[in-house]
């Protein structure tokens, strides 16, 4: 660093080849080093206090504590957004959590302590988390990618889902993997923008510009198929989304717009695999090739819309935390919990798409709402 906030001066005073006395030679500079280092943690208490006055006229006026003292002992915003930090971002338990704030921080605080202060944080960024479904429903910029992954809730099976692109992630939790939850979620679903999903059925309700079924599944189920079968077809058609996919990395703006002979090299090479008949005992090539047929539309969408990526890898990601949060602290206890977990993670995982710092947004959140 340019200001070190100590520095030290080290001098020799005897010669370390003769041993004679050089304590009163001038010293020229030789050489700097910086250690880094984080001080004791030390815990700011501030106390609030009020006064009262009586008036000429006999009446009594005290004055207020403000929003943050509303008990006799409170916790300040920033332990608030630690710990909104330590649960969504690092998915530490709440018994590993008290022993950090004990521990490092010096801060005695009760399990039911950090539940309490988790859902005080959770009602605060409630309002940010609706900016963030109103910022996909309105989308217009980039594809929107979606995903569900199974939990447990209570001892009761739910379900996360997300849908997310560049700049934002949206997750819910819900008790059933059904029409029902996506519609509950977007009504409207995505008229401005084209949805890349996993093929699940619920999802082609969901109304969009168009899909874009995720390549990488499908990819994953030729690889199968041949290690299965070893039977030609699937081998060819794994070499066409190859290809194409090669393709999408070559293309500039201009390529969506006009005619592309490798594209439609591509598309009629696929159309003529789709109508080859394959074996009566291949019964799972043949299914797979019925889905191919039943989805053909939305198998290239990708080669026609420049923002719309390939495979549904983004959206995995977002969702699979919630596996590492089950993972690291078992299931969730109840649907609040699980719920404000899902508010958490949408926050912090927009932040991190935004290149923001994660601490610093939940501190600002916590100062910028009341109590």
């Amino acid at each position: 660093v340019e200001t070190p906030d100590s520095t030290i001066e080290h001098f020799s005073n005897y010669c370390n080849c003769c041993g004679n006395d050089i304590s009163e030679i001038n010293s020229e500079f030789a050489g700097k080093r910086q250690v880094f280092d984080i001080p004791k943690i030390k815990l700011k208490v501030t106390e609030h206090q009020i006064f009262k006055k009586v008036c000429t006229c006999g009446h009594e006026t005290k004055s207020h504590f403000p929003a943050e003292a509303n008990a006799p002992v409170s916790y300040g915003n920033n332990i608030e957004s630690l710990i909104g930090y330590f649960h969504a971002r690092q998915y530490i338990p709440f018994k590993r959590m008290q022993e950090i704030f004990k521990d490092i921080f010096n801060i005695p605080i009760s399990e039911g302590g950090i539940h309490y202060l988790l859902n005080k944080l959770v009602v605060k960024v409630e309002p940010a988390y609706n900016l963030i479904k109103q910022k996909l429903i309105s989308n217009t910029k980039f594809a929107i990618g979606a995903d569900e992954t199974g939990m447990k809730v209570a001892g009761q099976k739910h379900w996360a889902w997300t849908w997310q692109n560049l700049e934002a992630t949206f997750i819910t939790i819900t008790n059933n993997r059904g029409q029902k939850s996506i519609t509950e979620t977007f009504e409207n679903g995505f008229e401005n923008s084209v949805l890349v999903h996993d093929c699940w059925r619920s999802y082609f309700n969901t109304k969009a510009i168009s899909h874009q079924i995720c390549v990488a599944h499908l990819l994953r189920d030729m690889n199968y198929l041949t290690e299965r079968y070893n039977h030609k077809w699937s081998k060819v058609c794994k070499i066409i989304f190859q290809n194409a996919l090669v393709l999408k990395k070559k293309m500039d703006n201009t390529n969506y717009l006009i005619h592309n002979s490798q594209k439609a090299n591509i598309e009629s090479r696929l159309d003529r695999l789709l109508g080859y008949d394959l074996p009566n005992k291949d019964k799972e090539l043949i299914s797979f090739q019925n889905r191919l047929r039943k989805y053909r539309d939305y198998l290239f969408t990708f080669l026609y819309h420049s923002n719309v990526p390939p495979d549904n890898n983004a959206s995995e990601r977002a969702i699979r935390n919630i596996k590492v949060k089950q993972k690291v602290s078992g299931q969730f206890k109840s649907t609040n919990g699980a719920f404000g977990f899902a508010v958490l993670k949408s926050i912090t995982d927009t932040v991190k798409k935004n290149r923001l710092g994660i601490l610093n947004a939940l501190e600002n959140i916590a100062n910028l709402q009341p109590d």
